[in-house]
């Protein structure tokens, strides 16, 4: 999260989570944990739902996101299962990546970020997928109206076919809208996009294109 307003509002809701034991999967990490494989980046990874899931499958995941309360949660998770997992607290909206990942999850937050960092943020992230590896992007798109959430001056509802647009090239393996009620008739519009990366040699049999999957 990109702002002390969406921070805030996070931090609130895990706490809230953890005192609940709130700590099962949401739609978007169940669709994506059967992605996930070999070394992970769980970017944003809020409370750790998915991290733990994917840890627990003998994946390798860095974890990271702004929520204090997140992290040290995850923290303890890990150290008390022995899982691998590094958690790092840090404000994504500038945080270089130097390393490559075999599948990177980036679910929710793309959004709190001005559109230019969000953008630019995406494609780091893109880069840092080793060749036939998996990106999972989940971000709210225009059609949203709950946006209680949002610092009011920095974020961005992605065009509802912008996440396609800038996946152009990669083999699109799961694309799917989803609209959810939230508070006061307002609603949360969601994409998905689950993509393969091109391998250096695009012609060879193990590359195949697939059909595009969409729904919404």
């Amino acid at each position: 999260m990109n702002s002390d307003v969406s921070v805030r509002f996070f931090d609130a809701q895990f706490e809230r989570q953890v005192r609940e034991s709130d700590l099962t999967l949401n739609p978007f990490e169940q669709l994506a944990l059967s992605y996930l494989h070999g070394k992970v980046l769980d970017y944003g990874c809020g409370l750790g739902n998915l991290t733990v899931a994917a840890a627990r499958r003998g994946c390798s995941v860095v974890a990271l996101d702004a929520s204090h309360a997140a992290i040290e949660h995850l923290r303890e998770v890990a150290t008390t299962e022995a899982l691998s997992i590094t958690a790092v607290e840090t404000d994504l909206r500038n945080y270089k990546l130097i390393d490559e990942y075999d599948s990177i999850a980036c679910i929710g937050l793309l959004m709190f970020f001005d559109c230019p960092t969000a953008f630019a943020q995406l494609q780091q992230l893109q880069a840092s997928v080793r060749p036939g590896g998996v990106a999972v992007v989940n971000v709210l798109v225009q059609g949203t109206t709950y946006l209680g959430m949002f610092d009011p001056l920095s974020h961005c509802l992605f065009a509802r076919d912008e996440l396609h647009t800038r996946f152009g090239g990669w083999e699109i393996l799961r694309s799917e809208y989803q609209d959810f009620p939230a508070s006061n008739d307002t609603t949360k519009s969601f994409v998905t996009v689950i993509a393969r990366k091109p391998v250096a040699d695009t012609a060879a049999p193990s590359f195949k294109r697939t059909r595009l999957r969409q729904s919404g």
